[in-house]
């Protein structure tokens, strides 16, 4: 084994070392008679020595440190080994998410120009179809059932296959963003960055090895194998995790005695509305991470009676710095929610160890350094910047984004975030929306987190959006409702009776009090990851053209 070397695969290595007969990954085989689901399990010795044969295979397939590898595994136990395998011959794996559409991940391959592919049946022979994205791939490997386990289990040997050297600021690998407000990038991670990561969350959230954490989204499962921690996959697709059955994950839960899940308020949603129809309760639940949007304050106490012993935290951050701060559901409820009730947007809790932040008044045009930026003052909105060893420092194959995004101070680099957010006294940092989906009026600038917290609260109100109608600075603010199951209004008179039960919790909030008209929508559009970020410039385009005909009437 290297020690000396700064792979960030060599956290698989220890723990395979210091733990090797604990269970390191759970995969699901079947559903039995009673609903209970049925894992397949591999040790963390096993799982090392799977991705050191995966290593082989590999290399032996023309795979070797720096060669660019569009990595296409489903969730679960091989794509960590196919992830880890990659890491320690010094490869780069490009991790794509196939819920974006087929054209933007089109594009995306295209843009990272890999030379070989490692891929499930379906994306293999995909690759050899007529496209520009594909004619960069040279090297194909077919992970498929059980020919690649068989292949698995003949490349694999008792002897440790020495790591790959690299350095800290070696690429390890390019993970694209959700481009659920424009086009995803590619965020290049180097072994450092994934150190300092790793390092920031076994800290941050107090992870020891030993436990059990079901992650519902898949790049969440792969820092496990380096904390030591046993990978519950759920039985879900990662495309769609607000259509999984909650059944089926509830039933994993409780088997295999979780203790510790990541996941956004939809599919989180989804598990507590079923635990409570059930009367289930999660006991052994100790650690609870919802990330992707806001999460609703009534999800958050319907979380806490039926995981009456678990912390539930929601961090804040982004692909290209994850986590910048986190906060837990208690601070939540007896202190901070009382201001986002008033328009104060949504607390997010203290930066985490490492990671400093400051507001800076919010500017389109590029900032090269920070002496050229506007710190703003405690409580002033303004757009939130962030810089730490585990922050990324550029996107792959696309200096402009990175001109954009970047800004240098003598002996770091900030990330901006595209989000607008204020610091309080107190040094806790509050989230109050996209940049690009604030609402400019004749009067004001509204942002979607002093607005929508105030209309979430309605008891038939699934989530709701504020978008702006019309051209800058004379915007109108309008908020698209998504009603809960059963409650979309059927008629005029519902639809009159809804909307006023609406305006009455408003009036009394100055932000919230400024929207001029409420709409309703079954399904508002969201992104695919999380399926809870809402795409509002979606929404505005499509509201616009239907509202047209009131725009001159609204103002």
């Amino acid at each position: 084994m290297n020690d000396t070397s700064s792979n960030v695969a060599r956290h698989l290595r220890h723990a395979a070392l210091n733990n090797p007969q604990a269970i390191a990954t759970l995969s699901p085989l079947s559903v039995n008679e009673d609903g209970r689901v049925i894992h397949d399990w591999c040790s963390f010795l096993k799982l090392d020595q799977e991705s050191d044969a995966a290593a082989r295979i590999f290399h032996a397939e023309g795979i070797t440190a720096g060669t660019r590898t569009l990595l296409a595994v489903r969730a679960g136990h091989d794509l960590i080994v196919c992830m880890f395998g990659l890491l320690k011959l010094g490869a780069i794996p490009i991790a794509i998410d196939p819920g974006m559409g087929w054209k933007k991940m089109l594009q995306c391959i295209e843009n990272t120009t890999p030379t070989a592919l490692v891929a499930q049946s379906k994306p293999f022979y995909l690759s050899y179809l007529p496209f520009k994205a594909f004619k960069s791939i040279n090297h194909r490997i077919e992970v498929n059932g059980k020919s690649w386990k068989k292949l698995i289990k003949d490349c694999s040997t008792t002897t440790a296959r020495l790591l790959e050297p690299v350095t800290a600021s070696s690429l390890a690998a390019i993970i694209f963003t959700s481009g659920s407000t424009g086009t995803p990038k590619g965020v290049r991670y180097t072994h450092g960055m994934f150190d300092a990561q790793i390092s920031l969350i076994r800290k941050t959230y107090q992870i020891q090895p030993g436990e059990i954490d079901m992650a519902m989204l898949p790049v969440f499962g792969l820092f496990n194998p380096a904390l030591g921690v046993t990978t519950v996959t759920p039985l879900l697709d990662p495309s769609r995790p607000a259509d999984a059955n909650p059944a089926l994950i509830v039933s994993a839960l409780l088997s295999e005695k979780v203790t510790s899940s990541f996941g956004s308020p939809a599919i989180w949603g989804k598990i507590a509305n079923y635990c409570e129809a059930k009367r289930i309760s999660l006991p052994l639940l100790n650690r609870l991470l919802i990330a992707g949007a806001p999460v609703p304050i009534p999800l958050l106490k319907q979380l806490k009676k039926i995981a009456p012993y678990c912390q539930i935290h929601t961090p804040y951050g982004a692909t290209e710095c994850l986590p910048v701060s986190s906060i837990e559901s208690n601070e939540i409820l007896n202190q901070t929610f009382a201001e986002t009730l008033r328009g104060q947007g949504t607390c997010v809790g203290k930066p985490v160890a490492t990671v400093k932040v400051k507001i800076i008044k919010e500017t389109p045009d590029v900032i090269r350094n920070l002496k050229d930026a506007t710190i703003c003052a405690p409580n002033t909105i303004g757009e939130i910047i962030v810089t730490g060893p585990s922050v990324t420092h550029a996107y792959d194959h696309n200096p402009e984004a990175t001109l954009r995004t970047k800004i240098n101070d003598d002996a770091q680099l900030w990330h901006r975030m595209g989000d607008l957010g204020r610091l309080d006294h107190d040094g806790r940092l509050w989230f109050h929306g996209r940049c690009v989906e604030k609402v400019i009026t004749a009067k004001n600038i509204l942002t979607t987190e002093s607005v929508e917290p105030v209309f979430q609260q309605h008891a038939d109100v699934a989530r709701c959006a504020l978008i702006g109608i019309g051209n800058a600075p004379n915007q109108i603010p309008v908020l698209v409702v998504e009603p809960k199951p059963d409650c979309f209004p059927q008629s005029q008179g519902e639809i009159i009776k809804f909307t006023e039960s609406l305006w009455e919790i408003s009036r009394l909030h100055l932000a919230a009090n400024q929207v001029k008209r409420i709409v309703f929508q079954e399904k508002l559009p969201v992104d695919v990851r999380h399926n809870a970020k809402i795409h509002r410039l979606q929404l505005t385009r499509e509201w616009s053209q239907k509202l047209r005909r009131e725009i001159k009437k609204l103002s």
